[in-house]
């Protein structure tokens, strides 16, 4: 099966999430082909989380993880570095009170 680009999953997302009434912006746009995608999900109450996608070597299975949580300017800091690394990076940030990011659904959980 083939994977999608990373802004037709960006683009997807957002829709997702629209249907959802849960606000999101790309705050980060990278490479349109291959490029990586973080989600920051802030909770509008000063803190938020960071998720990834991982690939577990074992399966070759493919899971979002939290890579940083906390106070946002720590969790900003966080995508500043990882922004350097990969400036190829996506960036979506999510904001629901509620910490609602729907990466645990299908279709965008894989």
């Amino acid at each position: 099966m083939a994977r999608l680009t990373a802004d037709v999953w960006v683009h997807a997302y957002l829709r997702r999430l629209q249907l959802a009434h849960i606000p999101a912006y790309v705050i980060a746009r990278g490479d349109g082909t291959a490029g990586a995608v973080m989600v920051k999900v802030a909770t509008l109450d000063g803190c938020a989380a960071l998720w990834q996608r991982s690939v577990d070597p074992m399966t070759g299975g493919r899971s979002w993880m939290i890579l940083s949580e906390g106070p946002e300017p720590q969790v900003d800091a966080a995508i500043g570095r990882q922004r350097k690394v990969d400036p190829d990076l996506w960036v979506v940030e999510v904001e629901d009170r509620a910490g609602r990011h729907l990466l645990d659904e299908p279709g965008l959980k894989e």
